[in-house]
């Protein structure tokens, strides 16, 4: 096991740059005396923001660059004028040259994944990385992937997802044999599309010793903690995601107008006070930020554009964590059992198949 973690970060992704990302790296410092950090970006920048934190300042090795993405970039334009010359490329590229342990970026989602595609490379066997994301649930929290890394999945896709999702509930959930569904549009067999009906039978005739495939799941068994992983396409992941975020703005609005709307409500408010602030805490879907990248042959978080500094150091807590629980080998681990399985399993075929050999 590693004796330190070693943390690059860009320091100009998001939309606040150093003065978030030197905080978050301050307060992430604290909670792990192993933990060194590198920061790419414009130093004098990054110098100021350390000025305030002098004990950090001992622990971080700066490596400038004028070059920062936009977070209203396309990927492809990104590419073209920040390959190799951005903050964001050269926090991917220690990862890649083995002088980091994990990358973490505020940055522009489509910018990072399409770097980091072209930079780290996925592990080998694994077509497509995902970003999978905390969720928070009814009885704690899940796991959801894919989130919008790419749109549209086959059936081996999809459970390379899964077993993806599944490494990554055993470190973050704690969980030995996590439970995994499929996310389509009604539990019975027969419903959902050929890919999403193929990739199941997949899990459950794999049977794989680490992951408890339950079938498949409706959108609203993701909030109720139906299982502890769901997985989905990321066209799907990234509505279901964004679907969320907004109703959870729009409860708030409403019970802030119904909260003051008189002088009784406003009293009822004073009195509930501390639940409707656990509910919010529990509501807020940027409260466990840091989604992670799964697939690539390297560790990089994903942290809220928007993010505070404490936002920004929980992404760094969960870079770290992945990091010190190995989740690449893992996920590698994980990967290799499939592939036994796959092997000693018979061939699943289609309906479209099926009907083509009569």
């Amino acid at each position: 096991m590693v004796s330190q973690i070693r943390i690059a970060l860009d320091a100009m992704g998001g939309d606040h740059g150093p003065s978030v990302v030197v905080p978050g790296a301050m307060m992430a410092a604290e909670r792990h005396p192993d933990a060194v950090f590198q920061m790419f970006g414009d130093e004098a920048a990054i110098r100021a923001a350390l000025a305030a934190h002098p004990d950090l300042a001992a622990r971080v090795t700066i490596r400038h660059t004028d070059v920062a993405i936009k977070m209203t970039d396309k990927p492809s334009q990104a590419l073209r004028y920040g390959r190799r010359t951005s903050s964001m490329w050269m926090a991917l590229e220690a990862v890649k040259k083995g002088e980091a342990d994990v990358a973490i970026s505020a940055g522009n989602t489509g910018a990072l994944m399409a770097m980091a595609k072209f930079c780290i490379r996925t592990m080998p066997q694994i077509d497509r990385p995902a970003i999978a994301a905390m969720w928070p649930t009814m009885r704690g929290e899940s796991i959801v992937l894919d989130v919008g890394a790419s749109i549209g999945a086959d059936a081996q896709h999809l459970v390379d997802l899964a077993i993806m999702g599944g490494a990554m509930a055993q470190i973050v959930l704690g969980i030995d044999r996590p439970s995994v569904g499929l996310l389509n549009v009604g539990v019975e067999e027969i419903k959902g599309l050929e890919e999403i009906k193929a990739a199941g039978r997949l899990l459950r005739e794999a049977a794989l010793p680490h992951l408890d495939y339950r079938g498949f799941v409706e959108g609203d068994d993701i909030g109720r903690g139906t299982v502890d992983v769901v997985v989905t396409e990321g066209f799907t992941g990234n509505i279901a995601l964004k679907t969320a975020e907004g109703t959870a703005k729009q409860m708030a609005q409403v019970l802030r107008e119904a909260m003051t709307g008189s002088l009784l409500s406003k009293l009822g408010y004073l009195l509930a006070k501390g639940a409707f602030q656990a509910l919010r805490a529990k509501m807020d879907p940027r409260r466990v930020n840091g989604g992670v990248f799964l697939g690539l042959d390297g560790v990089v978080i994903k942290s809220h554009g928007g993010a505070d500094a404490v936002g920004f150091a929980g992404a760094i807590q969960v870079g770290y964590d992945m990091v010190r629980q190995e989740l690449l080998t893992k996920i590698r681990e994980a990967v290799a059992l499939a592939q036994e399985a796959r092997a000693a399993a018979p061939p699943v075929v289609t309906a479209a198949e099926a009907v083509e050999t009569g």
